[in-house]
């Protein structure tokens, strides 16, 4: 069967890519994938059968994202590190195309719209490039606006569906969820487009992560796939735990692999301050944060700071690592974080940036059947004429 190429923009280390893609290992704990998406199984982990989706395209402004996504998908030339906003100049004066493709992803940046920010919104005074803006008012460039330069892509790619993703404070920011929605639906000849919350934690990861997802549906094809058909059921309510995920892995100072031997040493600053817990051994974990300045989650505290964790090995209080926070993600232990030139930080925030891979693999099962819809109906057109 042929390949369904998809555009990714804003793709970090290639979490929604790699869920479009599919044939990647899970843990069988994370809701227990249907049968019918199981390639097979080994020990406690399944191996989800591949999508025909295929990434022909993939950015970001982070060198570190580039060096990630090219380790681990292998594919040279499809990664454009840079800004999208410099990408769109290109394509309209003609020195760079966009590639066809028939779904275009994006999770544009959200600090700009998260409640554990300042929530500046479409007023950022940061730019495309994520530096600090030289005048006092923002601009269509500014980084609150990006979803726009997405916008653009879609108007210059055309695809059948895009979806983007951004943080749920989006939707308790003003109207900035409806201003979004009314964007995307006129780029083109037009979008049919609506918006949903999706918890992770409902899909089988072990995570309290929402986020608000956009589907889009191009005009002609919404004859017969409506947007909020495509959005997953979610499927089951017997939430992993983090003990579900973590409980095979070594102590870091025992394993091979660098996205777990490297980690924040962070001291623990005191309940007042964010990422000074420990992870509900028995329960989701919280969300994998990517800025936390070192300060992520303790895998482990000691009795005197209020850890329940430690199973009476008298083990040393640490913070999460890398290979622990994907794992949390649902990233497959194959998929390498830290490298010659990455390290665990810029690791952590590849990793809390990410849309959880079986998360997007649901979402990309729901697609491709729609769009298995729009093509054959364009089949059986195109035959009759």
């Amino acid at each position: 069967m042929s390949k369904i190429p998809v555009l990714s923009l804003f793709s970090g280390c290639g979490g929604m890519d790699l869920g479009f893609e599919g044939g990647f290992w899970v843990k069988s704990a994370c809701g227990s994938p249907p049968s019918e998406m199981v390639e097979t199984y080994r020990d406690e982990w399944v191996l989800l059968k591949r999508n025909r989706f295929e990434t022909v395209f993939a950015n970001d402004i982070l060198p570190s994202a580039k060096m990630v996504w090219e380790s681990n998908f292998r594919r040279p030339g499809v990664f454009h590190l840079g800004s999208i906003v410099d990408l769109v100049k290109k394509a309209k004066t003609g020195p760079f195309v966009f590639p066809e493709a028939d779904v275009v992803t994006g999770g544009f940046p959200c600090q700009d719209f998260s409640v554990a920010g300042k929530r500046n919104g479409f007023r950022s005074h940061r730019n495309h490039e994520g530096s600090f803006s030289n005048g006092s008012e923002s601009t269509m460039e500014s980084r609150g606006m990006l979803y726009r330069w997405m916008r653009e892509v879609i108007g210059i790619v055309n695809p059948f569906i895009f979806i983007a993703e951004n943080v749920r404070g989006l939707a308790s920011l003003g109207d900035a969820l409806q201003v979004i929605s009314e964007d995307f639906k006129t780029v083109g000849s037009g979008y049919e487009v609506d918006a949903r919350l999706l918890s992770a934690v409902k899909y089988g990861i072990p995570q309290t992560r929402d986020r608000i997802f956009f589907i889009g549906v191009r005009k002609d094809a919404a004859i017969l796939i409506k947007p909020n058909d495509l959005f997953p059921e979610e499927v089951s309510d017997a939430f992993p735990s983090v003990a579900d995920v973590l409980w095979d892995l070594p102590e870091p100072e025992a394993s091979s692999d660098p996205s777990h031997r490297q980690y924040s040493k962070a001291k623990w600053y005191g309940k007042h301050c964010q990422g000074q817990t420990e992870v509900n051994w028995n329960g989701p974990g919280p969300t994998i944060r990517s800025e936390h300045h070192g300060n992520i989650e303790f895998r482990r505290l000691s009795k005197e700071h209020g850890g329940k964790n430690d199973t009476g090995n008298s083990l040393p209080e640490r913070r999460l690592t890398p290979r622990e926070c994907a794992r949390i993600q649902t990233f497959p232990d194959d998929f390498s974080f830290v490298m010659d030139g990455v390290g665990a930080s810029y690791a952590y925030k590849l990793i809390g940036n990410a849309v959880p891979p079986l998360l997007a693999y649901y979402l990309a099962r729901n697609i491709e059947a729609g769009l298995r819809i729009v093509k054959e109906s364009n089949h059986m057109m195109e035959v009759g004429a």
